[in-house]
């Protein structure tokens, strides 16, 4: 073969090398191999993207070259980059993706800031942007500053940004309620002050437009996306009847109720100062609850031993108050979305909720306690001490504080709308055209799947158990305390989000655990741990000897000890080398199974494409040669 000719082949390999690159981009099909399809959209998500109407933009601010960055981000940058190529060729030209590196003092870095985006630290104390932006018409959303440790819900973050900034007007949520959450007037001739809102209400008021519903209402208003009872009140039979059918017509429902409410409880003791009536201190819905085939007990309080609050007594003593429950992050379902990133809360006098036996709906808990949990009435709480509720309970394991349920619910108005008591009765002239005009038939099971949050307390929406508050330049101020308010919005945000975003699940992450390494060892402490427990325990007697022996100095530093002392110390420093030397070689022990695994995978590692490169040259020259 010629010069040129040779010069010739090498070009054509590098620009078939190049057309092989470009196409294994350019063409869709594509094969995910991982165990969760992590890298494949969800049925959710591809019917959210067919539903766009609007061009959509996202800007994916990304600081490439930021010294001393983590690797960790750099890696999830690539595969936010790739989730996102996905999004634009399953949008089929809808959406439009801007990858921009925004270096300091440059007019990207001000577009990011300007966008929303966050700049995030690296503890040398230089910053990057690492955030996404969706624009569609005047529309814009952010997620200022994407985290791997949300990885398992980056399609349901990027997706629901998407969704979104497509809605232009706020949806509406109905807020039945007997707590006084968005303020009260107050009763001043019962020495009863106004309150001002919490900022849970203010949290909402962001996102929603709220719907106040009164207890007496004998109907719903038209239009609610999304349904909160929280401590339900002298329900009429009528409003929980349009309540039960809200539900089972696809509209999803927060439910709070509370076997025993702090507020009401203080609210009683002011109300018996001055004559007044005693307000009702545990709220339930019996008839929804049990038809729907939920099982709470308003009766009943959860201490939890374990995870109980500090609390402080009259006389400034402070003592552990087990219903009083301050969770942490272990005590949150973190495949759940509305809990997946908590880090805390706190529960005061909560009930438990569950299934009943034989109910076919999906019961997933998002708040339980710890297996030190039990449960006691809540009659025991109004004259014991918090040391006293602490001996009567009696560990049965974890209770669910809140769950989310999900299934065909069955209606619990079998014989449909109940009549009110109090409803007048109508003239005789009108029961010809009642006659005419038959009732809507109500709706026995959910149409599709209905879903449904249920929180067995309320004081935790309380300022007073979720946000400090303080004057900051003459202007009132506050910061969270705990979880408690993103756990509030976390949870309508899910269920006021489209049926396709809620189908979405969170997957995996793409940096799997090494679990065949952590079984090893695993299985090697466990074989091992016994044998090295003793052997830590010789030791630590012959050091104590020595040390013992050694001690014994006379006034002026000399060693008072007899020839047999003396070799008692050679003998016993010998014996403590010796056991140093036989630990060290259980350790290694402990490490050689795995070393042999790292050695075997780094053998693969390197030689696996060499060798495959030798047998395709080798079936290339053999084919040749025939």
């Amino acid at each position: 073969m010629s010069s040129g000719s040779k010069a010739l082949a090498i070009v054509l390999l590098l620009v078939g090398l190049v057309l092989a690159n470009y196409l294994a981009t350019s063409v869709p099909a594509r094969y995910d191999a991982t165990s969760e399809k992590i890298y494949t959209l969800s049925p959710g998500t591809k019917a959210l993207l067919a539903k766009i109407t609007e061009p959509t933009t996202l800007d994916l601010y990304f600081s490439r070259n930021t010294s001393g960055q983590f690797v960790e981000y750099k890696n999830y940058a690539e595969r936010v980059r790739e989730m996102l190529r996905q999004y634009v060729r399953a949008s089929k030209g809808k959406i439009r993706l801007n990858v921009i590196d925004p270096e300091p003092d440059t007019p990207q870095e001000e577009k990011a800031t300007a966008a929303g985006i966050e700049p995030q630290t690296i503890p040398g104390g230089s910053q990057f942007y690492f955030g996404l932006v969706a624009t569609q018409a005047e529309q814009q959303k952010v997620i200022g500053a994407l985290n791997p440790q949300r990885e398992q819900f980056l399609e349901y973050d990027v997706s629901e940004l998407i969704y979104g900034v497509g809605q232009t007007e706020k949806k509406k949520l109905g807020l039945i309620t007997s707590l006084p959450l968005q303020g009260s007037a107050g009763m001043p001739m019962m020495g009863q002050q106004g309150t001002e809102g919490q900022y849970v209400v203010n949290e909402w008021e962001d996102t929603y437009q709220i719907v106040p519903v009164e207890a007496s209402a004998t109907e719903l208003p038209a239009g609610l996306d999304v349904l909160a009872v929280i401590h339900p009140e002298n329900l009429a039979p009528r409003l929980q009847f349009a309540i039960d059918q809200f539900l089972l017509a696809g509209k999803p429902v927060f439910l709070a109720v509370d076997p025993s409410s702090l507020y009401f409880k203080r609210q009683g003791g002011q109300a018996a100062m001055f004559g007044g009536p005693q307000p009702n201190v545990s709220s339930d819905l019996p008839v929804l609850l049990g038809g729907w085939g939920i099982a709470y007990d308003p009766q009943k309080v959860v201490g939890d031993l374990e995870n109980a609050e500090e609390v402080q007594l009259r006389d400034e003593s402070r003592v552990r108050y087990p219903v009083w429950i301050n969770l942490t992050q272990e005590d949150f379902n973190a495949k759940a979305l509305p809990t997946a990133q908590l880090g805390s809360a706190l529960f005061v006098e909560a009930g438990s909720v569950a299934l009943k036996p034989g109910t076919e709906l999906t019961f997933t808990p998002l708040v339980e306690t710890s297996p030190k949990s039990g449960e006691i009435p809540v009659a025991a709480l109004q004259f014991a001490q918090p040391d006293e509720v602490a001996r009567q309970i009696t560990p049965s394991g974890k209770k669910t504080i809140a769950a989310l349920v999900t299934g065909r619910f069955r209606t619990a108005f079998p014989d449909g709308a109940p009549k009110d008591a109090e409803q007048p009765v109508p003239e005789k002239k009108d029961d010809k055209a009642a006659a005419k005009a038959p009732a809507p038939d109500s709706l026995k099971q959910s149409k599709t799947s209905s879903i449904l949050i249920i929180v067995a307390d309320t004081d935790w929406l309380f300022d007073d158990y979720s946000v400090r508050k303080f004057n900051f330049m003459g202007q009132s101020a506050a910061e969270p305390i705990n979880d408690n308010l993103s756990f509030a919005a976390n949870s309508l945000d899910f269920l006021a989000g489209s049926r396709d975003l809620i189908s979405i699940r969170g997957k995996g992450n793409s940096v799997r655990p090494f679990t065949v390494v952590r079984a090893m060892e695993a299985d090697a402490a466990e074989k091992y741990s016994e044998k090295l427990t003793a052997l830590e325990a010789r030791i630590n007697e012959v050091q104590g000897k020595l040390s013992e022996l050694q001690g014994k100095k006379s006034e002026g530093g000399r060693l008072l000890a007899s020839p047999e002392a003396t070799r008692a110390i050679d003998e016993f420093q010998k014996q403590e080398a010796a056991l140093r030397g036989e630990r060290r070689g259980i350790r290694l022990s402990l490490r050689q199974g795995i070393d042999a695994l790292e050695n075997k995978l780094l053998a693969i590692n390197l030689l696996s494409t060499p060798l495959l490169v030798c047998g395709f040259g080798f079936l290339f020259y053999w084919r040749r040669r025939r």
